[in-house]
């Protein structure tokens, strides 16, 4: 392995196993990630979705407390990633009738040693896959697109943006 691969795999050691990355010197700071993704449906779906009559209930709310609870559970789901107490979990949702699509954003606090940009990301991805389980039943076309961390703050790394 060479000190290149070292420095950009972080979860491998120098014997290229995977390990978990040692965070205990690090110092908590408060780091923000804010995540995206979209649903692309019917015209069909999205007026039902709209007149609140999808015969599962209300998907928004739902889909919110999934990303949350998810959000919460990202270090079961993703191998090697830390368990951090979050601060702050908050998903939107929004429709876009202009491209038949439903727009979710996941914002995570916390003020640990390691970032939140997973916890953003899972909650995103679960909250659309709680949305198209909600749906799949009228609308088998409907895609989950476009799931990306936006932005993120706090670190050794600084602030990002997607631009």
């Amino acid at each position: 392995m060479t000190s290149l691969t070292k420095k950009i795999f972080t979860h491998i050691n120098s014997s290229g196993e995977a390990n978990m990355v040692d965070v205990s010197h690090k110092k908590p700071s408060k780091r923000i990630a804010i995540a995206s993704g979209s649903l692309n449906v019917s015209n069909k779906t999205l007026e039902l979705i709209k007149g609140d009559d999808i015969e599962k209930g209300d998907i928004f709310s739902t889909a919110r407390i999934a990303g949350i609870m998810a959000s919460k559970k990202t270090h079961e789901l993703i191998p090697l990633c830390h368990n951090i107490n979050l601060d702050f979990v908050k998903v939107d949702i929004e429709v876009d009738e202009k491209m038949s699509s439903i727009n979710v954003i996941s914002e995570s606090h916390t003020t640990q040693k390691t970032g939140v940009e997973m916890e953003a990301l899972v909650a995103c991805s679960v909250a659309c896959l709680t949305i198209y389980d909600m749906i799949k039943s009228i609308d088998k076309k409907a895609s989950i697109t476009d799931i990306k961390l936006d932005f993120k703050s706090g670190g050794k790394s600084g602030t990002y943006k997607r631009r």
